[in-house]
C-alpha cells in the first residue's frame, strides 16, 4: 500500500485530499490536508462545476443517469469533501432549497412524454430516483440538522415497504412509474436511499435501512434470475466507473461499506473478491467503461489507471 498510497498523493488535489482523510486518516487540520483541500478549491474544473451548479435546477432532466446534469456534478462536489462555509455552496443550496415541494423533497425540472404518462411539458417534480442524490448531497454540505432536510429525510424513509423503496414519484405525476411491476422494489431508488441513510446515524441502524439492505442483498443472490426496472447485476453491473452516477458494482460498494456491521457480510465479501480481481500488477485500478461528460478527468479513459477511481476501490476494500 505504500506505493499506491505515494501514487496517490501525487494526483489531483481532490484525490491527494480524499486519499489523506479516506485511507491515512489524517486530521483536517493537518496542514498538508489543508493545503491540498485549499488546492482542490482552486482547481479549475473545481470552479467550473461550481459555476454550473449556480444555475440550478438547470436543464431538463433527460434520464437519470445522464452524467452531465447537475444532479450528479452536485453529488461529487459533496463527495469530495465541499461544505456550506465554503465559497458559493451556501447561495447554490439556498437555489436548491427553493425547490422543496409541500411533501418535502426537493425537485428538478422533468419533461414526461404524454404515451408515458406524463404532461410532455417541463416541470419541477421529484422521483426517488433523483431526489434522495439531492438530499444527500445537502446532508454532505452540513445542512443534515436543517428542519428543510429533515422533513425531506423524514417523508423518504416513511416511504419504505417491506422489501425496500419501490418505485416512487411526487403526487402531482399521477400514477406514473418506471418499466416495472408496481410491487417491485427499485433498484436504483433503493440504493440512493441507502446512500442517503448511511450519512444520518439516526436513520443508519433503522428498520428502513434494514428493509433496504435487505431488499439489496435479495436482488444480489438471484441476480440470475431477476432483473426489476432493468436493472441487473451482470456483465456491465461489475465494470468499474466513475463518478458514482448508476447502478454499478463500486458504487453500490461504496454504499455498503458505510455501514460498519456488514464487513463480513456474504455480499459485501463477493463484491469485494470481484473488485479485487480487477487491480492490475501495480495495484492500481482503472476506467472500464466512462461518461463521455467526464472524459477530461483521469477516470474518463479506460488506457491507464485512475487514481481516483483507485482510491474509491481501496476505500471499498479498506
Amino acid at each position: 500500500m505504500e506505493k499506491i498510497i505515494d501514487w496517490l498523493l501525487t494526483a489531483k488535489p481532490w484525490v491527494r485530499y480524499r486519499t489523506r482523510l479516506d485511507l491515512l486518516d489524517q486530521d483536517p487540520g493537518r496542514e498538508e490536508v489543508k493545503n491540498d483541500r485549499k488546492e482542490m478549491l482552486s482547481h479549475p474544473k473545481i470552479k467550473a462545476l461550481l459555476t454550473g451548479l449556480k444555475e440550478w435546477p438547470g436543464e431538463k432532466l433527460k434520464r437519470h443517469n445522464d452524467a452531465n446534469h447537475l444532479l450528479h456534478k452536485l453529488a461529487f462536489i459533496a463527495d469530495i469533501g465541499l461544505k456550506r462555509a465554503d465559497k458559493e455552496i451556501a447561495a447554490i443550496c439556498e437555489k436548491i432549497f427553493a425547490t422543496q415541494s409541500g411533501e418535502g423533497p426537493f425537485r428538478v425540472i422533468v419533461n414526461i412524454p404524454i404515451r408515458f404518462g406524463g404532461s410532455g411539458e417541463d416541470q419541477l417534480t421529484w422521483m426517488l430516483c433523483d431526489t434522495p442524490l439531492i438530499v444527500y448531497s445537502l446532508v454532505k454540505f452540513g445542512f443534515a440538522e436543517d428542519p428543510r432536510v429533515k422533513k425531506a429525510v423524514d417523508y423518504l424513509a416513511g416511504l419504505v415497504q417491506d422489501n425496500g423503496w419501490r418505485c416512487t414519484a411526487s403526487p402531482d405525476l399521477g400514477r406514473f412509474r418506471g418499466p416495472g411491476r408496481k410491487d417491485d422494489p427499485c433498484p436504483y431508488a433503493n440504493l440512493l436511499m441507502l446512500k442517503l441513510l448511511a450519512e444520518l446515524p439516526g436513520y443508519r441502524d433503522s428498520d428502513a435501512a434494514a428493509a433496504g439492505l435487505d431488499s439489496l442483498f435479495t436482488l444480489w443472490e438471484r441476480r440470475n434470475e431477476r432483473k426489476p426496472y432493468l436493472f441487473g447485476m451482470g456483465t456491465d453491473f461489475r465494470k468499474l466507473k466513475a463518478p458514482f452516477v448508476w447502478y454499478d458494482i463500486l458504487h453500490v460498494l461504496d454504499i455498503l461499506t458505510r455501514y460498519p456491521g456488514l464487513r463480513d457480510h456474504k455480499c459485501v465479501t463477493e463484491l469485494k473478491a470481484i473488485l479485487k480481481c480487477k487491480k492490475d500488477e501495480n495495484g492500481y485500478f482503472k476506467a472500464e467503461s466512462i461518461y463521455r461528460a467526464w472524459r477530461d478527468w483521469d477516470f474518463g479513459q479506460k488506457k491507464v489507471p485512475s487514481p481516483w477511481l483507485t482510491l474509491l476501490a481501496y476505500r471499498c476494500l479498506h
